[in-house]
C-alpha cells in the first residue's frame, strides 16, 4: 500500500512541477500548494534531496526546484525514495530479494510467481509515468476558451 508520505511526496513534487521553468518555491508554498503539513514536508524534501529529486537554495530569496525535468521523474523513482522496494513481498523484489522466513523453495513457490507478476505490472506503470503525465490535462479537462459570438 502506497504510505500517506509517499503521497505527501508526490503532491510536492507536482506542485513543484506546476511552477514555470527556473522557478523556486519555499516550503510554505509548497505545503499549501500539496496540502501537505508543514513539518512534515521538510523530512520528505530532505529524502528527496537526497536522491536528486529537488534542488535547495538557501536564504531569504531560496526555496526548491525539482532536481531534473518532470518528464525525467518517474512515479517509480518516487515511491521507492520513500516507501522502498513495489514488491508486496521481499522475495518478488528485483532490487531488495529476501527469500521468505517460511518458504521452503523460491523457485517453485506459486505465490511468490503471482506476486512477480503483479510487480512487474506495478513497475511497468509507475516506470512509465512521469510528475510530467501527471500534470498534463486531457483535452476533455482543459479550459475553453469562450467563443464571442457575431
Amino acid at each position: 500500500m502506497l504510505s500517506q508520505k509517499a503521497r505527501y511526496a508526490i503532491r510536492a513534487l507536482t506542485a513543484l512541477a506546476e511552477l514555470e521553468p527556473a522557478a523556486q518555491a519555499q516550503i510554505a508554498e509548497i505545503a499549501d500548494a500539496a496540502r501537505v503539513p508543514r513539518k512534515f514536508l521538510e523530512q520528505i524534501l530532505l529524502d528527496l534531496k537526497k536522491r536528486g529529486l529537488v534542488h535547495s537554495t538557501r536564504g531569504k530569496l531560496g526555496g526548491y526546484t525539482l532536481g531534473r525535468p518532470a518528464d525525467e521523474i518517474e512515479l517509480a523513482e518516487i515511491i521507492r525514495t520513500i516507501d522502498g522496494p513495489l514488491a508486496l513481498s521481499p522475495c518478488a523484489s528485483r532490487m531488495a530479494y529476501r527469500k521468505c522466513d517460511d518458504c521452503l523453495d523460491a523457485d517453485t513457490c506459486p505465490i511468490r510467481k503471482v506476486l512477480l507478476e503483479v510487480r512487474d505490472a506495478t513497475a511497468d506503470i509507475l516506470e512509465n509515468r512521469s510528475l510530467a503525465t501527471m500534470i498534463e490535462k486531457p483535452a476533455s479537462r482543459r479550459r475553453k476558451t469562450p467563443r464571442k459570438r457575431a
